[in-house]
């Protein structure tokens, strides 16, 4: 009895077409990787075989770009270098979930993930940035900020939780800090993760409906929707004003998680020098400027 991939055979040796056969080599592909055991997963799930292509693609790319993660980890602990990654953007941008692609891999011991609670009383009467500074990466570390002092730039002025004082200090100084920063050898990057109206309000809705995703709804969060224009004018502003060349804003369309994550996983393994780079791997190392583009003044810069 002849095989599938038997039968695909004898129907490519009778095309003529060369469009045709490419094609069909796509099919065998697609074919090859819903017999793997996350293939076969998907498709016990009941996933349409577009969509469990694509997850299984989108699981085994992940995992080539991991295995560079871990290169880079290891190169920055030999070197004794400091890494910073700041992970912005508005409410359910996805945020948390890159990160967790970002470390799920890494060695523990070597990274820390920042996410700092509301301010104390004390904290609150102390400088803005000390509570930050205090959780700079040691010699040979990576830390990776879930929200940063960037909270001051954008939901602390949408909701009064500063004064226009404290707002307008805070973006005098924050360039000055990041350049002092990276004068000292610290490696700062900063995502913003960016995602439409319509977006925000789907993945809100399934947080509601989604008993283990309850929890990461906040008031806040819920007064996301209402100010969404108050969030939009104070991101301009903050990307206009702290903006620099020594720490540019890097902007990751995150209306499909998916490709935001594998996007910004290559933009570090990218932008950061590290050995060996790419040894061995087939992986794909530069990241889609349609998805993953810095800042530039003269763009219109809306949500995408």
């Amino acid at each position: 009895m002849e095989t599938l991939f038997e039968d695909l055979d004898q129907i490519e040796g009778s095309l003529q077409d060369e469009e045709a056969k490419k094609k069909l080599n796509g099919v065998r592909k697609k074919i090859a990787l819903l017999r793997t055991k996350s293939g076969l997963k998907q498709m016990i799930k009941g996933k349409k075989i577009a969509k469990a292509v694509r997850t299984v693609t989108y699981e085994s790319e992940l995992k080539s770009l991991q295995v560079e993660l871990i290169r880079l980890q290891n190169w920055v602990h030999e070197n004794n270098l400091r890494v910073v990654i700041l992970f912005e953007g508005r409410d359910a941008a996805g945020k948390g979930g890159a990160i967790k692609r970002f470390t799920e891999s890494l060695n523990p011991r070597k990274y820390r993930v920042v996410a700092l609670p509301k301010p104390t009383e004390v904290e609150m009467g102390q400088f803005y940035f000390q509570r930050y500074m205090a959780q700079l990466p040691n010699p040979g570390e990576i830390v990776f900020f879930d929200r940063s002092w960037y909270n001051r730039a954008v939901v602390e002025p949408v909701f009064n939780f500063c004064t226009e004082e404290q707002y307008e200090r805070f973006m005098h100084e924050v360039p000055e800090i990041e350049h002092a920063l990276v004068n000292d050898g610290i490696i700062l990057i900063k995502f913003w993760f960016s995602i439409s109206k319509e977006t925000q309000r789907a993945r809100f809705k399934e947080r509601e409906n989604n008993p283990l995703k309850q929890w990461k709804l906040s008031p806040v969060d819920l007064e996301a929707q209402k100010r969404w224009d108050d969030f939009t004018r104070y991101k301009e502003q903050m990307f206009s004003r702290t903006h620099t060349g020594y720490a540019p804003w890097i902007i990751v369309n995150s209306n499909d998680k998916l490709s935001a994550r594998l996007e910004a996983i290559r933009y570090v393994l990218s932008t950061i020098p590290y050995e060996p780079k790419g040894k061995n791997s087939k992986v794909l190392l530069s990241p889609d400027p349609a998805v993953v583009k810095r800042y530039h003044r003269m763009d219109v810069q809306e949500d995408v």
